[in-house]
């Protein structure tokens, strides 16, 4: 099984490729990166393959020759709203992925679905209010964009999960590679970070266990437990909130 990933320098994606080089049924991971992924080269695994690609808008014959027969991808690709101006936030978190959806669809072999899951996140919405926040109103565009995707396209099947409080704490292997935070997002995070683990869990997104849920809708499964409370169906497009990943992960159970 041939699966791509995006963001692996991230903290989303370091989780993701630490559980894609775990898992033995996949063989062969295509990771495209603006930059060389220090994981990646670490671990010295031969099913790995850094891309180096700079425009995520554009992808020509040469690229996806070397994606060609890929079944799924998880898409960690993103940034913060604050991070950015709300033309390039909206560049980063909508047109990339849309850009990428179009492309990745003629990849796998003929009759066999392409399982593209998009890491989205707490609080997004496709039903913006006035007041709502660029970052809920954004990636619930392009959840929406993603449903028409897989509305045209029975084999496109697309898929959005929403994590909440993303938290690496107990994940050591990927310590080592994760961005170094900024002041204010770490002292929030060792005030907060306690409560949300003991009290709060539903909000909790521990990078382990999400980097191996997200593998595995990439590889096409839970598609027969989308029908729930907490599971947000767009046509046959299911939107997973941060419970519905916990639930099906096994994690309320722990």
């Amino acid at each position: 099984m041939h699966l791509i990933l995006t963001g692996a320098t991230g903290l989303v994606g370091s989780g993701v490729l630490d559980a894609m080089i775990k898992m033995k049924d996949i063989t062969k991971i295509s990771i495209l990166s603006r930059r060389p992924v220090q994981m990646a080269e670490d671990v010295k695994d031969p099913r790995v393959n850094v891309i180096i690609h700079k425009d995520f808008e554009k992808y020509d014959s040469e690229l996806l020759s070397q994606l060609k027969g890929a079944t799924g991808c998880v898409w960690a690709l993103g940034i913060s709203q604050t991070q950015v101006g709300k033309e390039e936030y909206v560049k980063i978190t909508k047109d990339y992925a849309l850009a990428a959806s179009k492309a990745f669809q003629t990849l796998p072999p003929e009759q066999e679905p392409f399982n593209f899951v998009y890491v989205s996140g707490g609080g997004a919405t496709t039903q913006p209010g006035r007041f709502s926040a660029i970052f809920a109103r954004v990636k619930g565009e392009t959840e929406l964009a993603l449903a028409a995707m897989r509305k045209a396209n029975p084999f496109f099947h697309a898929s959005s999960v929403r994590p909440a409080f993303i938290d690496a704490a107990k994940h050591d292997a990927i310590k080592p590679y994760i961005p170094v935070q900024s002041l204010p997002i770490r002292a929030t995070t060792t005030v907060l970070g306690p409560a949300i683990r003991c009290g709060a869990q539903s909000y909790w997104s521990p990078t382990y266990e999400l980097g191996k849920f997200l593998t595995e809708m990439a590889m096409g499964r839970y598609k027969d437990q989308f029908k729930a409370n907490d599971i947000q169906m767009e046509g046959e497009f299911p939107i997973l909130e941060n419970s519905a990943f916990r639930r099906l992960a096994g994690l309320d159970g722990k």
